[in-house]
């Protein structure tokens, strides 16, 4: 069965288009439930007017059904709680020169 972690490591390919960083590294994935074949991922995106909603949310159930034992998935996009900038990773802060080495 896949993991959490599979789902999450393969995401790190999905991207928001208006940062070069993806949608792991920003904060935008809430969560990944995994149940057998099936998994479900609750994600947000950095603005509720991106015109590009669509294409990240088929990124990335295209992304997660490329894994070997999931058959199909699912991505809701929500938007609460909203997205914040405090949501990302260390390694998004450093790259986009925010607060730190």
């Amino acid at each position: 069965m896949v993991t959490q972690e599979q789902v999450l490591e393969s995401l790190k390919n999905c991207y928001d288009p208006e940062i070069p960083l993806s949608i792991v590294d920003l904060g935008l994935v809430y969560e990944v439930r995994v149940d057998g074949a099936s998994v479900y991922v609750k994600m947000t995106l950095s603005s509720p007017g991106c015109p590009l909603h669509g294409t990240i949310s088929q990124s990335v159930k295209q992304e997660v059904e490329k894994l070997d034992e999931v058959e199909r998935a699912e991505v809701e996009v929500v938007w609460q709680p909203p997205w914040t900038p405090d949501r990302m990773s260390p390694e998004a802060r450093r790259k986009l020169g925010w607060g730190g080495k």
